[in-house]
């Protein structure tokens, strides 16, 4: 005998849930502040040096991205090469980030952690997917979003760091 729990539909196992929702909304929140500190600080742009500019545009892509990545349909052509560019745009930030020192009068930082984390990470993300370990590629991915984009993203903001001062100037 059929029960209406028989007839509910089905979500995608692959669907999206609420804490990937949360982390989108996250990404899109941490993007519009980028978006309004560069704005306010156009005036100090040309200071800026080259591999800071290639650290934000890496970053601003691997933000763009998260949200499509986790929401729209998974394991797609689409989905996979976006995936690659997400991915290549991780391990950019994270490489370009040990070039920027000054915080901590040339040394490394907090954020340089998550960084060499985000190396060692991406490769697994990478090769989950690729071996179609759904499971362990998902949880990767979530962790990634949570740590490397949004807390360390989170951390640009405070301690009178570029993109702070220019948000809260």
């Amino acid at each position: 005998m059929a029960t209406l729990a028989d007839t509910a539909p089905r979500k995608h196992p692959f669907a999206a849930d609420n804490f990937e929702r949360i982390l989108s909304l996250g990404a899109v929140a941490l993007l519009a502040a980028v978006a309004i500190a560069l704005a306010k600080g156009w005036d100090e742009w040309d200071r800026i040096p080259g591999f800071v500019w290639a650290h934000l545009a890496s970053v601003v892509v691997a933000l763009v991205l998260t949200p499509v990545m986790l929401l729209r349909p998974r394991g797609t052509p689409t989905h996979r090469k976006l995936g690659w560019v997400w991915a290549t745009a991780m391990v950019l930030t994270a490489a370009i980030s040990f070039l920027i020192r000054d915080v901590n009068n040339g040394g490394f930082s907090f954020i340089h952690i998550l960084s060499a984390w985000t190396l060692l990470q991406v490769p697994m993300i990478v090769w989950s997917a690729r071996t179609h370990n759904v499971r362990r590629h998902r949880s990767a991915v979530r962790g990634m979003v949570a740590g490397a984009l949004l807390v360390a993203g989170f951390f640009t903001f405070p301690f009178d760091r570029l993109l702070g001062h220019w948000l809260f100037s």
